[in-house]
């Protein structure tokens, strides 16, 4: 049974090891306000710092010591271009400083680009993740148990469809950590 509420949303969807958030996210809040500072005013350090209080956090989870690596969830290179930057690696660093687990930043590639999802249901945040994404560097995390990193879930059609991709590799367990957890309307 499902130990938290990340966890129930990939219930019979996903097998996962463990999923957790560490905040929650409501609508004009200051967890909003700091992911639109992360994500959209050029504010790296936030995700560094972000990413450092997860990897304290996470040291205390009874799930902690079976990690064996950190993967953040890929931007498409266009929109890494447009940003600067991936916002899920940048808390996966600052988890990594904070943790020492081996992050591997290169290992999966998001190779269709996708529009915003912020406005869509369910059913079709699932169709626009399908087919996206794959693991560029399977021997990288074979037999291992990786931790996805990204910041924000909602449905878990995004975090669903690479970990569908990443559970193809041999041997490959998977927990997913995400910064926050956007609650159910």
């Amino acid at each position: 049974m499902p130990a938290n509420e990340v966890e129930k949303i990939f219930y019979g969807r996903l097998s996962l090891e463990h999923a957790a958030a560490t905040t929650y996210f409501t609508h004009k809040s200051i967890v909003q306000e700091i992911l639109h500072q992360l994500k959209y005013a050029y504010r790296k350090e936030l995700g560094l710092q972000l990413g450092a209080w997860m990897g304290f956090h996470l040291q205390s989870a009874d799930w902690f010591s079976k990690i064996d690596c950190l993967l953040p969830m890929p931007l498409h290179p266009k929109r890494k271009a447009t940003r600067g930057y991936n916002q899920a690696e940048l808390l996966a660093i600052g988890i990594q400083q904070q943790t020492g687990l081996p992050l591997y930043s290169d290992c999966l590639e998001r190779i269709t680009p996708t529009r915003s999802q912020t406005t869509q249901h369910r059913s079709e945040r699932w169709q626009n993740m399908r087919e996206v994404f794959r693991v560029s560097k399977p021997t990288a995390i074979e037999q291992k148990h990786v931790l996805l990193i990204d910041d924000v879930i909602t449905t878990g059609a995004t975090l669903e469809a690479m970990g569908e991709k990443i559970l193809q590799v041999p041997g490959t367990r998977l927990s997913l950590l995400c910064f926050a957890y956007t609650l159910p309307h």
